[in-house]
């Protein structure tokens, strides 16, 4: 490993480490698009097994967002992206299987319109969890 990957994941653990849940969130949504666009860029390289590597991460990553949601406090709206998470987990699989890049971008534009959303609740996160 060399001196740039260790110090990025040391970065990365500490930033998990003194992370807040709504913190963990998002970092799980960069993760998934980090990868999505390292998946896409390993594609058009003709780099099959890197692209494959990396759109597993981003399923995984899918997955580990998908097991977050909280149904009781969550309601109509984890539903909704219980829904959309197994549609995104979907199309990176048809996306890796038929190396399709519209559908890394169709599942990359998914995930940045709910990590707007997320990012714009921040302070309402924070709020709740502090009264508590």
């Amino acid at each position: 490993m060399n001196g740039l990957q260790a110090y990025q994941r040391v970065n990365t653990q500490t930033s998990i480490t003194d992370a807040d849940p709504h913190k963990l969130i998002q970092l799980l949504y960069n993760g998934a698009l980090e990868r999505i666009n390292m998946a896409k860029a390993r594609m058009q390289a003709k780099d099959y097994e890197g692209k494959g590597k990396l759109i597993s991460k981003a399923i995984e990553i899918v997955g580990g967002l998908r097991s977050f949601l909280d149904f009781d406090k969550g309601g109509d709206l984890a539903v909704r992206l219980e829904g959309l998470y197994d549609y995104m987990e979907r199309t990176l699989f048809e996306a890796n299987a038929k190396n399709d890049v519209a559908k890394l971008d169709e599942v990359a534009d998914l995930l940045r319109s709910i990590k707007e959303g997320w990012d714009g609740i921040r302070e309402e996160a924070m709020g709740q969890q502090q009264a508590v």
